[in-house]
């Protein structure tokens, strides 16, 4: 017969029960306050004077990443281990496909606005017709 000890599911605890559930809680709480952490700092960032302005965009998008970071870890649990192959591998198809949505969608406005005819232009049409 096989050994059914070690024989458990991905991700699975051997914890207690009761603990388990206090551990989940606990982790989703300081997944909350990081992600209200950030999203106030960001507010923060971007209506304030203090920081140098070429700089805002950069700081806002450094707290973007962290605030993806916070959500994949603490919220929908991707992590890096063995058992999570197959999450990682989505994430990444995601953010590819992510990549190639905005890649594509700013070369079309990009080729819109070179073949876009110029208001002068337009309005010295209007007139003669």
């Amino acid at each position: 017969m096989t050994d059914t000890r070690n024989d458990r599911a991905p991700g699975y605890s051997s914890t207690l029960p009761e603990l388990e559930g206090l551990s989940g809680v606990l982790i989703y709480t300081i997944g909350l306050v990081l992600a209200v952490i950030l999203t106030a700092t960001s507010f923060w960032v971007a209506n304030t004077s203090l920081l140098w302005p070429p700089g805002v965009p950069l700081g806002l998008a450094v707290l973007a990443i962290a605030q993806m970071g916070v959500h994949l870890v603490f919220f929908l649990h991707v992590t890096t281990g063995p058992d999570n192959t197959n999450n990682v591998l989505a994430l990444a198809f995601g953010v590819l496909i992510v990549i190639l949505v905005a890649a594509g969608s700013l070369w079309i406005m990009a080729d819109l606005n070179a073949n876009l005819m110029s208001s002068d232009r337009m309005m010295n049409q209007h007139t003669r017709h």
